[in-house]
Formats: structure tokens, C-alpha cells, sequence
């Protein structure tokens, strides 16, 4: 979904109400159906009570104005309102347990909605500030959206049932009051309508200040940050660039809350009118004898719950309004549109490659940018053959990678394997047959097993593979310096972690690659954080350690790439030479240049 997308709220929203109770109806079917018999039970309770409440006092009031009372009479009543009381206590302990219960099963299930789209959705949403918008407000909602719904129908249901027999009982009186009940309540759901579409707008328009916000805590906050934030003195400056944002945000929600406290206040103070002329009229019917001090207790009682009952309804369904605006911020990011997407009839890749990978005339242009990342790029990768791509940063190197393994499709060309466009081709299937570590690898702060073991999670986890992959990359040596060697956690996060430098965690994560059954392997600067001496000695061994592999190197230092039989030089998006080392030394082009810089350096 392009950016303009994001945020194309039309009617569809009314579905999103539906979407979510059929999630929470498919994640816990019989708990709901308990919960809504629950709902209806303590729904009833109300109006039995005050029955009961009636019935006691009349009896009370006959047995003092006789000359003696007789406790018998009123002893059931007192019974069974102690068993009235106590259901709805057993009630309501189990509609909070029940609801506990789903809120947490439903969570995951959200949850593990939102990661699954999340590690597919399209590489380009992340160069796009609308879309971390959109993931920012979904995962607000996660957790919690679809259980309000269900509360919300809960609530309605169970207003619903006790304003019937709430309204009914005041209809025996005057039919009059029953309608005098819509007189508050009408007022309090247009300032509530209101002030939902004030906040709704507002939070839209703040997403971004929330997220900036955010963002500096984590600066303050993470590991990442820490070291350079103190040698560079920059804790303060970040800490007052949230506290402006903050400050900024709050003010805003005040003001806000304060025009919505002093509509408030006006309703209330019309609701307040609407009670007193009710509890008046009920007041002067016992005075006239028209009824009796239990029935002024039980219709002063009935008109004050009917009210709240009225309220429950009409700001249920209000609640229903303002779920809905917040949970379209959800399914808007579950719907996101995918580019990059599996072949409907796949083809298998050929394993092995018989004429290898190729390149014919590719272009490619970032999805928002003006600037063409690739240009008219051929290139090939026989079986078994290394090739290497050198150039200065931004020439596109990195990206041409990234539509070999299909995280973007190009603007135009092809990229076929064995003549077998890669669009053809599974995803899955796709990436399983290639290895990449790019220079921004991941440090995941699990096991030193485990972090090799990412590299091919078909692999069994004990296996000898893991160590094998371990020595290729030169991390056993590393890993066997551990407490707990290869059981040991990595980073600091967690207990007993160790910390390990770039270059070890930069093994770590070769290691990684090596592990992976594939036919290619892509090192995008693997060795950026060695030393020239470790460098050398990892390329020095590498061709020997492919096993048959095809690979790809992407580096900056060109005395690494010697061993490699083909070079291609890109700049500008465009190769511009290709060749071994000895012929694009005699061509004397952009690659001696930048090799004859580099080996200044090391004379």
C-alpha cells in the first residue's frame, strides 16, 4: 500500500467492529458464550433486588403500624436477598476471571497476527514515516482492541436488559418518567460523538510527535546509545527534546479535557434537573398515599439505574464508534498491501545450478525517491565462481543484493536462476538457497548455539553442523573462551551474558551464513570490523571453504577481493568495469585508482 493509502478511511471501517469479535469468538468460543450467559444473569439481579428491597419494606412498614411485628414474615426476604447479593458477587468474580482470561488469549493471537505481518510486510513501507505511523497506532491496539468490542457488546446486552425491566417498572407508575429518561441522557452522547471525532483527528495528527518522543527515550534509554551519549555529553540536550515533546503533547490533551470537562459539566448539570424532577414526583405520590414507602424506594431506585441503564446503552454504542476509529489503525495495518508477493504456481529452483544466476539489464528506483538506485545492470554468477563488488558507498552495491533475494522487485529487467525469472520462484524457496550477511548483521542476545543455529533453523540444534559453521567463520575460537562456551549467552541483556567485540560478533554471524545449506553466499563488508591480519587470513581460506558454493563479496577494501574471478566496479548505479584483478589493474580505470589509494595506506 503506497503512502497516500494509509490513511483512506471510508465506510469498509463499519467491518472492522465484525473482524474483530470474529477474532475473539475464534480464539475463545466457549468463554464467550459463558461470559455472555453471565452478562444476562447479572442483568436480572438489579430488578430482583429491588423487588425484594420493595417487598421487605412494606412488610417492615405493615409490622410497625400493628400493634406487634412478626420477624417471620420478613425473614425470607432478608435470606433471600443475602442469595441474591451473593450471586452477583459469584458473578462478577467470574466475568472478571473469564474476561482476564480471554483478554490474554486474545493478545497473543493479535500479537501473533501483528509479527506475522510485520516480518513479511514490504521492504519499501520502511523508507515510508506514513507506515511507522500506522505500525505505531496498531501496535496501541493490539493488546486491548478487539476485548473493549467484546466489552462494549457486553455492556449493551447487559444495559440493555436491566433498562427494559428498569423502564417497565417505572411504566406502572407514569409513563411520563420513562421518557423523561432521554432528556440527559441525549445531550451527554452528542458532547460524547463529539469529543471522540476531537481525539481521533488529534492522535492522527500527533502520531508523529509520539513517535519522535519515543524515540528520544530510547536514545536515553538503550545500550546502543549509551556510550556515545556520555563521551559526548548529549544526555541533556536529548532529555529536553522529550520533555519539549512531552510538554507539547500535554498541553494539547488539556486543552482538549477542558473543553470536553465543561460540556460535561453542562449535561450533568441538565441530568441533575432530570433526577430531581423525578424523585419529586415519586416523593409526592407517597406523600398522597398513592403508594407505599416500598414502592418510593423501588421507583426511586428503578429511575436512577434505568438512567444509568439508558446511559450504559447509548455510550456503549458511542464507545462501539470510538473503538471502531481506533481499531481501523489495527486492521489497516494487518490489510497492508504486498508488492513482493509468492508466484501462484511456483517453480522449483534447480539444485544444483547448471548456468548459475544473471542479471539482465535491471533498473531499480526506491519506492518515494527521485534518484535511480541501478541502472541497466547484466552481470553473472556461474556455479562455483566468486565474484566481487567494489565501489564507493551508495553505487548501489547493497542494493543490487536486496533484489537478488527478492526484499524489492526490479523497476524493469530480470533476474533469473537457470533461466528461471526469481518472480517465478517461492519466496521461502528463494532465500533458503542464499546466504547473506549484511554489514548491519544481527546480534541476537541468545546462546553462541543458537546465534549460528538462526542461520538454518532446519538444522537440528545439537547438531556437529553448528560447530562445523563455527569453524569455517573462526568463531569456535572465540566461543570456546566462553564460560559456558557454546551454551553461553551473548551481549549483556540478560544474566550471565558476555559481551563480545564487533569482530567476534562479525565471525558470529559468518558463521551464521556458513550454516546455511544454499548455493550462494553473500558477504556484504563481512570483514569491515577485522583487523587487515584476521581479514586476510578469512579470505585467504575462503575459496577453500565454499565447498562448490558461488559467492558474492561486497567491500570496500580491494586487497581482499584479489582472490575473486570476476570484479565488477559500480558507479552511479552502473557497472562501469568488469574483470579480474590483474586485467582492471591494466586498464588502469576506477579500480587501480582506488586500489592504488588503498595500498598507499599499507606502504
Amino acid at each position: 500500500m503506497r503512502a497516500r493509502h494509509l490513511f483512506n478511511f471510508d465506510f469498509q471501517r463499519v467491518f472492522y467492529l465484525g473482524r474483530a469479535l470474529r477474532i475473539v469468538l475464534e480464539s475463545t468460543p466457549y468463554w464467550t458464550m459463558f461470559r455472555f450467559v453471565l452478562v444476562i444473569v447479572q442483568s436480572c439481579i438489579p430488578i430482583v433486588s429491588l423487588y425484594i428491597m420493595k417487598t421487605l419494606i412494606d412488610r417492615v412498614t405493615i409490622g410497625f403500624s400493628s400493634e406487634e411485628g412478626d420477624f417471620s414474615t420478613v425473614f425470607p426476604l432478608i435470606v433471600a436477598m443475602g442469595v441474591v447479593n451473593l450471586l452477583g458477587a459469584v458473578d462478577g468474580a467470574a466475568m472478571g476471571l473469564i474476561a482476564q482470561v480471554q483478554n490474554q488469549i486474545v493478545s497473543d493471537r493479535l500479537f501473533d497476527m501483528l509479527h506475522r505481518k510485520a516480518v513479511c510486510v514490504d521492504l519499501e513501507h520502511y523508507e515510508n514515516a506514513d507506515y511507522y505511523d500506522v505500525l505505531h497506532r496498531a501496535k496501541g491496539q493490539a493488546s486491548s482492541g478487539p476485548m473493549r468490542i467484546v466489552g462494549r457488546a457486553h455492556q449493551i446486552l447487559g444495559s440493555s436488559i436491566s433498562l427494559l425491566t428498569m423502564a417497565g417498572t417505572l411504566f406502572l407508575l407514569n409513563g411520563w418518567i420513562v421518557g423523561l429518561l432521554f432528556v440527559p441522557v441525549i445531550p451527554r452522547i452528542l458532547v460524547r460523538l463529539k469529543f471522540v471525532h476531537i481525539i481521533h483527528l488529534w492522535i492522527e495528527r500527533r502520531t508523529a510527535t509520539q513517535r519522535q518522543a519515543g524515540y528520544y527515550n530510547n536514545l536515553l534509554t538503550s545500550d546502543n546509545y549509551a556510550k556515545e551519549i556520555r563521551l559526548f555529553g548529549l544526555g541533556d540536550l536529548f532529555i529536553r527534546r522529550f520533555s519539549t515533546l512531552r510538554r507539547q503533547l500535554l498541553k494539547e490533551k488539556l486543552q482538549i479535557s477542558t473543553r470536553r470537562a465543561v460540556a460535561d459539566f453542562l449535561t450533568t448539570v441538565i441530568s441533575v434537573v432530570a433526577m430531581w424532577g423525578a424523585y419529586a414526583y415519586i416523593a409526592y405520590n407517597t406523600v398522597q398515599g398513592n403508594i407505599t414507602v416500598g414502592d418510593l424506594v423501588l421507583y426511586n431506585q428503578a429511575f436512577r439505574k434505568a438512567y444509568q441503564s439508558l446511559w450504559g446503552v447509548f455510550n456503549g454504542f458511542a464507545s462501539l464508534y470510538e473503538d471502531n476509529q481506533y481499531l481501523a489503525y489495527l486492521f489497516e495495518f494487518l490489510d497492508l498491501d504486498a508488492t513482493v508477493v509468492d508466484p501462484i504456481d511456483p517453480k522449483p529452483i534447480p539444485r544444483p545450478m547448471r548456468s548459475g544466476i544473471e542479471f539482465e539489464n535491471v533498473d531499480f528506483q526506491y519506492p518515494g525517491s527521485a534518484r535511480q538506485a541501478l541502472k541497466d545492470i547484466s552481470l553473472k554468477i556461474r556455479p562455483g565462481e566468486v565474484i566481487a563488488l567494489v565501489g564507493e558507498n551508495g553505487s548501489g552495491k547493497t542494493t543490487l543484493i536486496k533484489l537478488l533475494c527478492r526484499l524489492y522487485d526490479p523497476s524493469s529487467g530480470k533476474i533469473a536462476i537457470d533461466d528461471i525469472d526469481i518472480r517465478d520462484v517461492g519466496l521461502a524457496e528463494l532465500r533458503r538457497q542464499i546466504s547473506v550477511i549484511f554489514q548491519d548483521y544481527a546480534k541476537y542476545h541468545l546462546t553462541a548455539r543458537e546465534n549460528i543455529w538462526l542461520g538454518n533453523v532446519d538444522a537440528p540444534l545439537e547438531g556437529d553442523d553448528i560447530e562445523k559453521a563455527a569453524r569455517r567463520s573462526g568463531a569456535h575460537d572465540v566461543i570456546e573462551t566462553l564460560p559456558q562456551q557454546y551454551d553461553n549467552l551473548l551481549g549483556k541483556r540478560f544474566e550471565k551474558g558476555e559481551e563480545l567485540s564487533i569482530g567476534q560478533w562479525q565471525k558470529v554471524s559468518i558463521a551464521r551464513a556458513f550454516l546455511r545449506d544454499s548455493q550462494l553466499i553473500v558477504l556484504d563488508e563481512p570483514t569491515s570490523a577485522l583487523d587487515p591480519k584476521a581479514e586476510y587470513e578469512v579470505f585467504k581460506k575462503f575459496r577453500e571453504l565454499l565447498e562448490g558454493q558461488s559467492a558474492v563479496l561486497i567491500t570496500h577494501r580491494l586487497s581482499t577481493v584479489k582472490m575473486a574471478d570476476c570484479i565488477y566496479v559500480l558507479d552511479g548505479g552502473r557497472i562501469v568495469e568488469r574483470g579480474s584483478h590483474d586485467e582492471l589493474i591494466a586498464l588502469g580505470g576506477t579500480y587501480a585508482r582506488l586500489f592504488e589509494i588503498q595500498a598507499k595506506n599499507y606502504r
